[in-house]
């Protein structure tokens, strides 16, 4: 009985520190969107966001999160369409926790798209949105 008791509990745990890691990623992905958004979608700085690359920097996790590493990573891919300059960011976060060779090692990785638009091809910091 004991073993079984023990098994439950531990897959039980890995189930929990599995969504943990997945709102650590998700945490990853939302405060990289505000990097690239709050900056080109501000009506006062106007300004393009140019920090799109390996290594955004993460957020700082606490409360249940605090025990996750998140690593972002970003590329840009801008592209003319229409006479306007289509900015297409593709963002990955990764969360971990533990070591790999351990029963308490849990990673989650997770993917999105975020697209910018400004009215003309160059793409200026003063060229309004699309």
């Amino acid at each position: 009985m004991l073993s079984i008791y023990t098994s439950q509990r531990t897959i039980s745990n890995q189930d929990v520190r599995g969504v943990l890691a997945y709102q650590a990623a998700k945490a990853g992905i939302e405060a990289a969107t505000f990097a690239i958004l709050a900056p080109e979608n501000a009506a006062v700085v106007n300004s393009i966001f140019n920090g799109c690359t390996a290594g955004m920097t993460a957020p700082t996790l606490d409360g249940a999160l605090s025990g996750f590493n998140v690593t972002i990573d970003c590329q840009l891919t801008p592209v003319n369409e229409g006479g306007n300059k289509i900015r297409v960011y593709q963002i990955t976060s990764t969360a971990r926790s533990g070591n790999a060779s351990t029963n308490d090692f849990v990673e989650r990785q997770i993917s999105a798209s975020i697209s910018t638009c400004r009215v003309g091809v160059d793409g200026l910091a003063t060229d309004p949105p699309c």
